[in-house]
């Protein structure tokens, strides 16, 4: 008797996911209404006729808020996976993490300096006629 190879159920898997793909693809193109208009061709916002661009002025602190977001995201992550393994770092684990939290914090403290924690408006910024 023979065997089948351990890959083939992959690829008739795969193979199966294409075609169901491909055959519901051609059923809602050949099943669908063909006819335009312009009405149709308008985004859909609820019922609600569209007014205006769909592009937002977003200002810098937006952007701000976003990148610290990802840093402090991935700061969380080496923290999180240090902690997991802290046993089995030892003393020199301790001492990296150390070095790690004191340079992140070191950064937060330049940022706090040059008040890029400053995003709306100050009373200070006010009396020097700056926004």
């Amino acid at each position: 008797m023979t065997q089948i190879p351990e890959i083939v159920p992959l690829f008739l898997y795969i193979l199966a996911a294409v075609a169901i793909i491909g055959l519901l693809l051609a059923a809602a193109w050949w099943l669908g209404v063909k006819t335009s208009n312009r009405n149709k061709q308008l985004p859909y916002e609820s019922g609600i006729i569209p007014s205006g661009g769909a592009r937002l002025q977003l200002t810098v602190p937006f952007y701000l808020i976003a990148i610290f977001f990802i840093v402090f995201d991935v700061e969380a992550a080496f923290i999180f996976t240090w902690a997991v393994a802290w046993e089995e770092l030892g003393l020199m684990g301790l001492l990296h993490i150390t070095f790690f939290i004191v340079a992140l914090l070191l950064g937060l403290a330049w940022l706090w300096l040059k008040q890029g924690l400053e995003w709306g408006p100050s009373r200070l910024r006010q009396e020097h006629g700056t926004k």
